[in-house]
C-alpha cells in the first residue's frame, strides 16, 4: 500500500490512503475547510479523528481527498463497531483495545490483524456517522440545511456537494488475490478467506453461495435429464420428480444455512446483537441516548415509520403489482396476434415471429425489475430504519414480491387459466434464457469491458507502457472513481414450488382422464399429496439444524463470557462508587 506524507501542525506523519473523498467542483473553500476539520477533529468534539489530505497535482482548488487513520485509531474503531476477532485460545470474541495483546496474530504496527475490508469499513462508517450537533446548515452553502442528528455526509451527497466516497484498491494485494483466485489454470475451490479479507464478508458469502449452489445443482441436473430427453407423460413419474425436487431444495437450503453459519462465525459476523448494532448512516432524527449502549445517536418514533410503511410503501407496492398485471395482459394480446398471423401465413417467418412476444416480454420484465429496484431502495431509505438489517429486510421483501409477480404471473396465468402447457414451456424457456443472457451481459461483460477500456485510455494518455503493472496514484484514483458501485426468499419459493408442481400434475390430461368421473376426488388427491410433501419439507427443515452444534456451543460460551465481563465491570464500577462515597464521607467528618 502506498503511504502518503503530510503535515499536521508541526508534526509530520504518514498514513496509508484507504478511502477517497471526491467533492463537487463548486464546493466553497469555507465548506471544504469545515469538512476537513470535522474529519480531523477529536471524537469528543464531534469529529471523526481521521487523517486527511488533498491529492497532490490536481490544480489550485483540490477536490479529491485521501483519508486514512493511525493504527491506534483503527483499533479503537474496531472496538466501537464490535468487530469479532480470534482470541489466543482459538475462540471468537468481541475486540477490546485494552486487551489487544490477547488476540491471535496481533502486532503493535499496522499489520494484517485488521483486514483490508475492515479498515476501510471502519473509516467509511466513521465518516458516514459524522452528524450535525449545533450546525443548522453546511457552511458556504446555506441551502444545504442541517439539524442535530443528521448525517453530514448524507446531506452533502443529497445537496450535490459530495460526488462520491469509495474505498481505494491496494494493487499489490489485489494482484495476489487475483493470482490465487482465477489466474491459475487449476481445478480448486475459491479462496474464500482471502476474498473475505480483501472485499469483506458480504462479497465472500456471495461467492461462497455461488460455489455451493453450482455443486448442489448437479443431482437435479442428473435426475432431470431423462425427463427432458424422453416424452414421459405418466403422472406418477412427475410425482416422483416433484418429490425429489422438494427434498433436494429443502436439504440444499438447510445445508447452506449450516455452511453460512460456520463461515459467518469464522469471519466474526454471526454473533453480533441487534441492540448493539450501530445505526445505519441514513438513519436520522433528534439526538438521544441508546439505553443499551449509552451512546448518543439519532432517535425516531416507531409509529412514524409504521405510518410511512403502511400509508405510502404498501400502496406503492400494490400499484406496482397492478402495473405488472397490465403489462402481462398486453403480452398475451401480442401472443394472440402472433398466433393469428401464424395460422394465416404458415411460413418460416411467422413461426419465428411466434417467439418474439415472449422475448420482448422477457426484456420488459428485466427493465421493470431494475427500475422498481431503484424506486424500492429510495422508498426503503425514506422509511428511516435504524438498523441496516431492518433496512435490508424491508428492501428484500419489496423486491421479492414485485419480482415474483413480475416474472411468474404470466406463467401462473398460462398454467392455470389458459392451461396451455406448450405455451408454458415456450414462455418459461424464453424468460430463463433471456434473463440469463441479460444478466451475464450487464453484470459481467459490460463492467469488464468498460474497466479495460478506461484503463487503456489512462495508460495511453500518460504514455504508460502496457506492461507496467501499476498506475500512478492520481490516475489509479481517477480510474477507480469511474467504477460502478456494487433468505426467507428460498423458503417461500420452496413452499410455492410444492403447490405449483402439485397443481400442474392435477391439470395434466392424463390425470384428468383418470379422474374423469370424479373432479372432487382429483382435487382431494392433489391437496393430499401437497400436504404430505409440505409436511415432509417441514420435517426435514426441523430435523436439520440451521446452526451446527459446535458453533452453537461456541456462541453460548461467548455470550456467557460477555455477560460475566459485564457483571465484573458493573461490580468494579459499584466498588469505585462506594469507595468515592466513603472518601467523601470521611472528608466531611474531618
Amino acid at each position: 500500500m502506498k503511504r502518503i506524507s503530510t503535515i499536521s501542525g508541526d508534526n509530520e506523519f504518514t498514513f496509508a490512503p484507504l478511502v477517497v473523498l471526491e467533492l463537487a467542483k463548486d464546493a466553497q473553500k469555507e465548506t471544504i475547510e469545515w469538512l476537513v476539520q470535522k474529519v480531523k477533529g477529536r471524537k469528543y468534539q464531534g469529529g471523526a479523528d481521521l487523517n486527511i489530505r488533498p491529492l497532490a497535482d490536481q490544480g489550485k482548488t483540490p477536490q479529491i481527498y485521501l483519508i486514512g487513520a493511525s493504527w491506534r485509531r483503527l483499533l479503537l474503531g474496531a472496538e466501537s463497531l464490535g468487530l469479532l476477532k480470534e482470541y489466543q485460545d482459538g475462540s471468537i470474541r468481541v475486540f477490546t483495545y485494552h486487551n489487544k495483546e490477547d488476540y491471535k496474530h496481533f502486532t503493535n504496527d499496522d499489520s494484517d490483524f485488521l483486514t483490508m475490508a475492515e479498515k476501510q469499513f471502519i473509516i467509511k462508517r466513521e465518516l458516514e456517522n459524522l452528524r450535525a450537533v449545533n450546525e443548522t446548515m453546511v457552511p458556504g452553502h446555506p441551502q444545504a440545511k442541517l439539524y442535530p442528528g443528521k448525517s453530514i455526509f448524507r446531506r452533502l451527497q443529497t445537496s450535490g456537494l459530495l460526488i462520491q466516497l469509495y474505498p481505494l484498491h491496494d494493487p499489490a494485494e489485489l494482484k495476489k488475490l487475483s493470482f490465487l483466485w482465477y489466474r491459475q489454470v487449476k481445478i480448486s475451490f475459491q479462496p474464500l478467506d482471502e476474498i473475505q479479507r480483501y472485499f469483506g464478508q458480504s462479497i465472500a458469502l456471495y461467492f461462497a453461495f455461488l460455489e455451493y449452489f453450482t455443486f448442489a445443482l448437479f443431482p437435479m441436473a442428473v435426475i432431470g435429464v431423462p425427463y427432458y430427453l424422453f416424452a414421459w407423460e405418466d403422472y406418477d413419474k412427475y410425482i416422483v420428480f416433484a418429490t425429489f425436487n422438494l427434498v433436494w431444495s429443502t436439504i440444499v437450503l438447510e445445508v447452506w444455512k449450516r455452511r453460512c453459519a460456520r463461515l459467518s462465525y469464522k469471519w466474526g459476523t454471526l454473533t453480533m446483537k441487534k441492540e448493539f448494532e450501530e445505526p445505519r448512516p441514513g438513519f436520522h432524527g433528534p439526538l438521544g441516548v441508546n439505553p443499551a449502549t449509552g451512546r448518543k445517536e439519532p432517535t425516531y418514533p416507531s409509529y412514524k415509520r409504521q405510518l410511512r410503511v403502511y400509508l405510502i410503501s404498501v400502496p406503492f407496492v400494490c400499484f406496482s403489482l397492478y402495473v405488472c398485471l397490465i403489462v402481462m395482459m398486453m403480452y398475451f394480446l401480442m401472443e394472440e396476434h402472433a398466433s393469428a398471423y401464424d395460422e394465416e401465413a404458415q411460413s418460416t417467418f411467422s413461426s419465428i415471429l411466434m417467439f418474439v412476444p415472449s422475448i420482448v416480454y422477457a426484456l420488459v420484465i428485466e427493465i421493470m425489475n431494475r427500475i422498481y429496484r431503484c424506486a424500492a431502495e429510495f422508498l426503503t431509505s425514506w422509511e428511516n430504519h435504524r438498523l441496516e438489517s431492518s433496512f435490508q429486510n424491508h428492501l428484500v421483501l419489496k423486491v421479492l414480491v414485485f419480482n415474483f409477480v413480475n416474472c411468474f404471473a404470466s406463467l401462473f396465468y398460462i398454467a392455470f387459466i389458459i392451461q396451455d402447457l406448450k405455451l408454458l414451456r415456450q414462455n418459461l424457456a424464453a424468460l430463463l434464457i433471456t434473463s440469463q443472457i441479460i444478466n451475464q451481459f450487464v453484470e459481467a461483460w459490460i463492467p469488464y469491458w468498460l474497466q479495460r477500456h478506461r484503463k487503456n485510455i489512462v495508460k495511453h494518455r500518460l504514455r504508460i507502457d502496457s506492461k507496467e503493472k501499476e498506475l500512478p496514484l492520481a490516475d489509479q484514483i481517477a480510474l477507480e472513481g469511474k467504477m460502478e458501485p456494487y433468505l426467507l426468499a428460498f423458503e417461500t419459493m420452496g413452499v410455492i414450488s410444492v403447490m405449483t408442481n402439485c397443481a400442474l400434475i392435477g391439470i395434466s390430461p392424463q390425470v384428468k382422464e383418470f379422474f374423469n368421473e370424479s373432479a372432487t376426488g382429483l382435487v382431494l388427491l392433489i391437496v393430499g399429496i401437497e400436504h404430505i410433501l409440505l409436511g415432509l419439507k417441514f420435517i426435514l427443515a426441523f430435523a436439520i439444524s440451521d446452526i451446527p452444534i459446535d458453533i452453537r456451543n461456541k456462541i453460548a460460551k461467548l455470550e456467557f463470557e460477555s455477560l460475566e465481563a459485564l457483571k465484573q465491570k458493573q461490580s468494579k464500577e459499584a466498588d469505585e462508587s462506594l469507595t468515592k462515597e466513603q472518601q467523601h464521607a470521611e472528608m466531611k467528618t474531618k
